[in-house]
């Protein structure tokens, strides 16, 4: 079997409507507790993981292939194979500040709030700006309201959660959407098998 490691989520419905359209038997159980799922027809079986254990699973080998987003994937720097941009889940890494702060990338020291430190780090060395990353789990659109942080580094799809807290995009960084990962060993034994899974899920 292939094994399918799938990011719970937005990211994974779309996959779903995708293996449909591939003609894969909809054995997803969405409202069920399960995480395990196997289309034993068609020798499929998909895991359903959080977006930032995906990477890991396909790196150490437990699944063949993943689906996730390419944030995911720059966050992680882990090694594995991108095969495929699928087209969906798109967004864009953007920094976002305050509406009386958008002059925030002419300063030489600035303060960044994310969930993404690595990417944070290498766009701004890139900018050849210092910074001092604040690591947060939650809500990073509260760090510049109370001070904690003259920016932050987000995903932003519609900007209405922004637009609600008062801040603004003054950049955007990279583009973001879901991708086909694969494990380097799984490609080497399995290529036509991956190459025709590839070429299935684009056209689908």
């Amino acid at each position: 079997m292939i094994r399918v490691g799938l990011a719970k989520g937005r990211l994974c419905e779309s996959a779903i409507k995708s293996f449909e359209k591939m003609n894969l038997k909809q054995v997803i159980d969405l409202n069920s507790r399960k995480l395990v799922f196997q289309d034993k027809e068609n020798e499929v079986e998909y895991i359903l993981l959080k977006p930032s254990d995906v990477v890991t699973y396909v790196e150490n080998g437990v699944c063949d292939l993943g689906v996730v987003g390419s944030d995911v994937i720059m966050e992680r720097e882990e090694m594995v194979y991108e095969l495929a941009d699928l087209g969906f889940g798109k967004c864009k890494f953007s920094i976002a500040t305050l509406k009386d702060n958008e002059n925030i990338l002419e300063q030489n020291f600035i303060k960044v709030a994310t969930k993404y430190p690595n990417v944070a780090k290498k766009y701004f060395s890139s900018l050849g700006k210092e910074i001092e990353i604040i690591s947060l789990n939650g809500s990073v659109e509260l760090a510049p309201i109370v001070g904690l942080a003259d920016c932050i580094v987000d995903i932003v799809e519609t900007g209405s959660t922004l637009k609600a807290n008062n801040l603004v995009v003054v950049e955007d960084m990279h583009l973001v959407s879901a991708r086909l990962i694969c494990n380097s060993v799984s490609y080497r034994f399995n290529k036509p098998t991956l190459v025709e899974w590839v070429k299935n899920l684009k056209e689908a």
